[in-house]
Order: C-alpha cells, then structure tokens, then sequence
C-alpha cells in the first residue's frame, strides 16, 4: 500500500464548536472546498492509507477509538459528508447517498489519495464501495462493518425501516425531538452506554430541525435510491479480487447474519471477526477489537 502525500487545508482552520470534546476528539480539523461544499476531515498518522466513512447520523467523531489506535502504523483519513458533522453543504445539495458518493469520490482526487484500505459501515458501504467500483485502482482492501451494497427492494425488514423513518412519521420524530441521535443512536450501542460528551458530540451537528434534513433523506433512499445501490452491486465485480476484513457485531438491529454472509460470498479473499456482543455502531461497542483484528489482518 502505498502512502499519498498530505495536502494541505483548502480553507482556514475556524474555531471548532464547543460540543467537539478535544479530550475524546484530539485531531487537527481540516476542510477541503469541493463541488458539494466545505468538507472537513481529519488526516492523523503516517503509512498506507485507511479512508473511514461513517453512515446516519453520525460523522468522523464515530472512528476517533479507531484512529487513536491506528494512527501509529496507518494514515487514518476520516471526512464527513455534507450536512455532517462539521461539513457544511453547497446551495442545492439534497443529501442523497449519490451525491455523498460524489464527494466522496471528488475528496480522494482532491487529496491524491491511493493505496487506500476503505473502512465502512452503515451508509459508508453503498458510498464508500460506489467510489471504489469507480476507481478500483485506487483501492487495495476493505474493512467492511455492518451495512449493505445493494438494492433491498423487497426485503420488509429494510422496507419498513425505509418507509417509516423516511417517511412522515420518521421526519417528524427526526425534526422534531432529534430521534436518530436521541433513539437510535444509543439502541445501535449494545456493549457501552454512550456518555454525555459524546452525545453532545453527536447532537451537535443538528441543532434545528432543518438541520436535521440530511438524517431524514437517508432512510428513505434505501429504496429511493434502488438505481444508485444497483451501480454499487455491479461495481462490486471490480472489487472481487482484493482483500477483505469483514468485523460485524452481532447485535445489530438493522444488519443481520445474512447481509455478512453474503459479503463473504462476494469476496473470496474474506477474513470474518464476529464481533460478541455488539451491536451496529461498532466503533463505538468495539474499537478495540477492531483496531487489533485491522492490525493483525494488514500484516496477514
């Protein structure tokens, strides 16, 4: 793997706000301007790149374990997508998981990224694996936590989550009392209790209900958005031959036993860490395990 060169800031470094905790969250804050809007991330470390992705409803602060762990033997790179965390979206971005792609991919051209380990979960896989189906080249491995990278037209279990939060109903419960970050945030932390700075951490990126936008358009995508999850699938063929580790908490609500079975399906190069006892935000439940099945794995 090999290790792009860092590019520096785009735009200046403000004052972060205050509900970024520097004790849990100790990296510099830096913002690339792209096409999409002023995106941030951080860039801690030196060695082959590890390029983490978050899902709903959080953004970079969700990998700091992982980087704090990392960081010693790897480049850990972490954006947020716009309308997350401390990046900011142009005029008309409407926050579908395409145009997160879009970013995404714009940000590993920008920064001149390659030899890149993509780590995703949640919304970062259909994201994270559309920009590598674009640019396989770019893509030595994958981490692959608890999330998809297809149409699930079909299956009621995502149907109704689908219709439900990206509904009405969810869009209320959402704009109204937070209920991503409030409910299913804490649910989807099966192991650990989240405390209150990394709640504020959380709550922070959202603290009025138009701000709340971006976290009611994802659910609603997973069946929106059936010709963009079908793109990811077909890219997936490009992806076949590297080397994958697959860390899945087997406690997760929403990703089941057979979303992970069919990833190793899909990739004969698999390494598979259940992960006991923890549920969908494992970087939350278990950055430790994590970090060390990463490590372990990247020397295999």
């Amino acid at each position: 793997m090999s290790t792009a060169a860092r590019v520096p800031a785009a735009t200046p470094h403000p004052p972060r706000p205050a509900w970024v905790p520097d004790a849990l969250f100790p990296f510099r804050s830096r913002f690339v301007d792209l096409p999409a809007g002023r995106v941030h991330y951080v860039d801690e470390g030196r060695g082959p790149v590890l390029l983490m992705l978050h899902g709903n409803p959080t953004w970079s602060f969700l990998y700091r374990g992982l980087i704090l762990r990392l960081a010693r033997r790897f480049r850990c790179v972490a954006l947020d997508y716009p309308g997350f965390g401390l990046s900011t979206a142009a005029a008309g971005y409407a926050f579908t998981p395409a145009e997160h792609a879009a970013t995404v991919d714009a940000f590993v051209r920008a920064l001149g990224l390659t030899g890149i380990t993509l780590v995703v979960q949640d919304w970062g896989g259909p994201i994270g694996l559309a920009v590598a189906g674009r640019q396989p080249a770019c893509f030595h491995a994958l981490v692959i936590g608890n999330t998809w990278a297809w149409p699930v037209n079909g299956d009621r279990h995502f149907e109704r989550f689908s219709r439900l939060m990206g509904g009405r109903l969810g869009g209320a419960l959402i704009r109204r009392f937070n209920a991503f970050v409030n409910v299913v945030l804490p649910a989807g932390c099966a192991r650990r209790k989240l405390d209150r700075e990394a709640m504020a951490a959380y709550r922070g990126p959202f603290p009025t209900a138009e701000s709340r936008t971006p976290m009611h358009v994802l659910p609603g995508e997973i069946l929106r958005s059936r010709a963009f999850l079908m793109e990811v699938e077909n890219g997936l063929s490009r992806l076949r031959d590297r080397p994958v580790l697959i860390t899945w908490g087997e406690r997760d609500f929403a990703f089941r036993a057979r979303e992970r079975e069919r990833f190793e399906a899909l990739f004969p190069r698999h390494r598979t860490v259940v992960l006991r006892g923890a549920g969908h935000y494992i970087q939350e439940d278990a950055p430790e395990e994590m970090a060390a099945a990463i490590e372990e794995w990247s020397r295999s």
